[in-house]
């Protein structure tokens, strides 16, 4: 097999994983970020209020605003941009695994509590970061810009 071909293999794949593992994180950021923006005391989720006392909120609003931002709607942005095979397209899903573990990371921080979720987010964000490289690679060695 030539080295085009596999390059070409290598970022088909990638961006599938990408695209997959984008729609999850947008949706489920939708999913977890609405009802804390509509019911910012906790609850569909049954939060207690006390989970922010290390933090400097005092309800789910912002958390919720800022999950719906960084985590659903720039993640659904990053998917169109990768369907689309848009100019860079993999450079912004390797964004997108940043800002998500950046959210992990001061949620963990600011909760001072982790649960299983977290770790499965945590390798979530490992895999956009890691697909979004390989489509850059794969991009570059092929002469194309992204």
């Amino acid at each position: 097999m030539s080295e085009l071909n596999r390059g070409g293999d290598a970022m088909k794949k990638a961006r599938i994983v990408a695209i997959a593992t984008l729609m999850f994180t947008g949706l489920s950021g939708l999913v977890g970020a609405i009802p804390l923006i509509v019911n910012p005391g906790g609850e569909p989720w049954s939060f207690p209020q006390s989970l922010l006392q290390y933090s400097p909120f005092r309800s789910y609003l912002f958390p919720g605003i800022i999950l719906l931002l960084a985590n659903g709607l720039l993640s659904l942005w990053i998917l169109r941009l990768t369907v689309g095979k848009y100019p860079r397209f993999g450079w912004w899903v390797i964004v997108q695994g940043i800002v998500s573990l950046g959210w992990l990371i001061v949620e963990v921080a600011m909760l001072r509590l982790i649960v299983w979720p977290h770790y499965m987010y945590g390798a979530v964000a490992i895999v956009l970061v890691t697909s979004g490289i390989v489509l850059v690679r794969t991009n570059a060695s092929q002469g194309v810009v992204g």
